[in-house]
């Protein structure tokens, strides 16, 4: 493992975050990680297939995400999550009753 994982905080988990991480550490990332890592981002991109959506529905995605500071991905996965498990298929997320709360709804 090369001195730019081993720093301050861990890289995030996400391939965009990953990069980020890396081309803010460069001088640190050794040549195999970058390496893996490109390949990674190759694989995403060419299996990345984009939803086509009309005009009215991609306004109303990316106003929802603005108001929520989400990204237009971040808030597509979030409606299918939601979606999937109000029809039973996925598992419904626990509430802990008795567990601590801040506050806030």
């Amino acid at each position: 493992m090369s001195d730019w994982k081993r720093n301050e905080e861990r890289p995030p988990s996400d391939m965009a975050g990953q990069l980020e991480y890396a081309a803010d550490r460069i001088g640190n990332a050794s040549r195999a990680d970058l390496q893996i890592m490109l390949r990674r981002a190759a694989l995403v991109i060419r299996n990345a297939t984009p939803i086509g959506l009309d005009g009215e529905m991609e306004d109303a995605l990316r106003s929802i995400a603005g108001e929520l500071g989400m990204t237009r991905n971040d808030i597509v996965r979030h409606i299918i999550k939601e979606w999937l498990e109000t029809n039973a298929y996925l598992p419904v997320r626990e509430l802990d009753e008795d567990g601590e709360v801040d506050g806030t709804a």
